[in-house]
């Protein structure tokens, strides 16, 4: 795409014939609209590969702007883009479209700060200051009417002090949103996962009362304007959070609303009370409605959707069905299904799409990562509709086809995740994706006073799909579908050298069981079946100098159900290759 700007002049020889009195007025105060309100770009033919309600188009206006977090529409249609973290080039990105097509053709990063938590989220833009962040620090640029890059200096609003902090912090994202009264939230999240003296430690007790809460697992309340403040400058608004990645305060009713991300694998660390089938689905994705004072439960307590309880943590005596004094509680007003990670909330305000999108709530899932052995989920955009504050009907499916595979067996098949959400000023609703950096731009075409069931329809039925739907315990374990396809290509391409049982020949090839090369980093693992080896190999004590020919011929989902094979097999107990991760080295030769 086009790195350059459009002079003002030739901008002003673009619009002559459109110099109303409401023009006049935005070039009196240094503003040109790139973007004619009355007249929506046509959508890409396929829709930027989204499944949308019908009526619904979407553009791509950015393909690969690097790994993009959340993001932020000015006023005359700029684009701002938070990266996870700093590039030579810069840690933000700022897009515009000049001739209203849809397509970015100005594209430029900035930012020169520094971020080594390499953790960048928040995008925000908030009485004209464009506000974002790094895991530790929250920053504010002035914006400059008609300029696309902000050109004052960066400005300190907020530093996490979270390297000397006796806990640390695992979950260090620092979203960010503001309130009417000049007031900016925060989330400090928890430094690991259930408040334990070893993180993650099987059968290991959590801390009670836990230490962590005085200054993680919680949101605080700051001043949006002034600078250079710690943690200690603020107050703590609500407690009980795990992690926080999506929150927007809701105008409508004047709330903070938010979703946590829940705790991490139950199978692991306490398989005497939970199967892997439970720890895929558990606990809930909480979406809450965060009152000043509110406590949820971290570390005590998480959220059962399907029992529709707060139940007791394994780690302070749970066992999956008490409840001990969870309904004391702060309760979700949903309950999302487990790992779908919830990462942007976005209140719509705006009047392009259907009256019964107003005011509701579109949520991006970034998409699980440990719900192996069964489908991961997520990666896609919900929509919740409200009323009086409160959800007016169940979820629906708002926007899916992200990862562009159906069942997604590796976090890495995903080829897009939605990450960012934001609206534009003519309603437009933007997505950003975490992968490479699509940016979507989706509009309703259709007639705002038809739209009803009848094009809910077809979203409905995408519940159904692997990464929405509740899989069934039996019949969507991938393990045992993958191992029986991997079992079958390892007998034809890698049986008669290693053997049916894995354990080599004892002399020219090695045993697979136990091999350091097969249960460690899976990159190299891949390299071995891409390129082959010869040379002198150690396996278990033994030498061994057989030639193993390169087997690049094999199809992506060849090798990786094979290496899946070999990985849990023959006493091996290391966790699954996925089909993106075989791409991605192959690729890279």
């Amino acid at each position: 795409m086009k790195q350059f700007f459009l002079p003002v002049t030739s901008v002003l020889l673009r619009i002559r014939h459109l110099i109303l009195p409401s023009a006049a007025l935005l070039l009196s105060i240094g503003f040109v609209s790139y973007q004619t309100v009355n007249k929506l770009p046509k959508g890409d033919p396929d829709n930027g590969g989204l499944f949308m309600p019908d009526g619904f188009e979407a553009v791509v206006v950015a393909d690969s702007v690097g790994p993009a977090r959340h993001l932020a529409i000015n006023k005359n249609g700029d684009i701002y883009v938070k990266l996870r973290s700093v590039v030579p080039q810069g840690g933000s990105v700022a897009l515009r479209d000049t001739d209203n097509n849809g397509k970015a053709d100005i594209i430029q990063n900035f930012g020169n700060y520094e971020d080594p938590a390499k953790y960048g989220t928040a995008m925000r833009i908030y009485n004209d200051y464009l506000y974002f962040s790094t895991g530790g620090v929250v920053f504010r640029n002035k914006l400059t009417p008609g300029k696309l890059i902000p050109e004052s200096e960066s400005e300190v609003i907020l530093t996490d002090d979270y390297k000397n902090k006796v806990h640390g912090s695992e979950h260090i994202a620092k979203p960010i949103t503001f309130d009417n009264d000049g007031h900016m939230y925060v989330p400090f999240g928890a430094p690991g996962d259930v408040c334990q003296f070893k993180n993650r430690l099987p059968g290991e007790p959590g801390q009670d009362p836990c230490p962590q809460l005085e200054e993680h697992g919680g949101l605080w309340q700051f001043d949006a304007n002034k600078p250079g403040q710690l943690q200690s400058d603020g107050k703590r608004y609500a407690t009980g959070l795990r992690s926080i990645v999506a929150m927007d305060w809701n105008h409508s009713d004047n709330t903070l609303y938010a979703l946590q991300h829940g705790r991490d694998s139950f199978v692991r660390t306490w398989p005497e009370f939970y199967n892997s089938w439970q720890s895929a689905v558990l606990p809930s994705e909480e979406f809450l409605r965060v009152k000043e004072g509110s406590d949820s439960g971290w570390p005590y307590y998480y959220y059962d959707q399907m029992q529709g309880k707060k139940l007791l943590n394994p780690e302070y005596g749970g066992d999956g069905k008490k409840q001990g004094k969870g309904a004391e509680y702060e309760q979700p007003i949903i309950g999302f299904p487990g790992h779908w990670a919830p990462n942007d909330l976005h209140f719509y305000q705006g009047d392009q799409f259907p009256a019964r999108y107003k005011n509701g709530a579109f949520i991006a899932f970034h998409g699980s990562t440990i719900r192996a052995p069964y489908p991961q989920a997520g990666y896609f955009v919900a929509f919740v509709p409200f009323k009086n504050g409160s959800p007016s009907g169940p979820w629906e499916v708002f926007a899916d086809g992200f990862a562009k595979v159906d069942t997604i067996i590796n976090t890495a098949d995903a080829k897009a995740r939605p990450m960012g959400i934001a609206m534009g000023p003519d309603g437009s609703l933007y997505i950003s994706d975490s992968v490479k950096g699509k940016i979507w731009r989706i509009m309703y075409k259709g007639d705002r006073n038809k739209f009803g069931k009848a094009q809910l329809a077809l979203m409905e039925k995408r519940k159904l799909r692997s990464n929405i739907k509740t899989p069934d315990i039996v019949k969507d374990n991938m393990e045992k579908k993958l191992m029986a396809a991997g079992e079958k290509a390892y007998q034809l391409y890698c049986g008669a050298c290693h053997q049916g049982d894995g354990k080599g020949d004892g002399s020219r090839f090695p045993p697979l069981a136990g091999s350091p090369t097969v249960i460690g980093d899976k990159k190299k693992l891949i390299e071995v079946v891409m390129n082959g080896l010869s040379g002198p190999l150690t396996v278990n004590g033994v030498e061994y100098n057989g030639v193993m020919p390169a087997h690049n011929f094999l199809k992506n989902e060849e090798v990786a159900q094979i290496l899946t094979y070999i990985r849990m097999s023959f006493g091996n107990k290391a966790n699954s290759v996925g089909v993106g991760e075989v791409n991605k080295v192959r690729t890279a030769q």
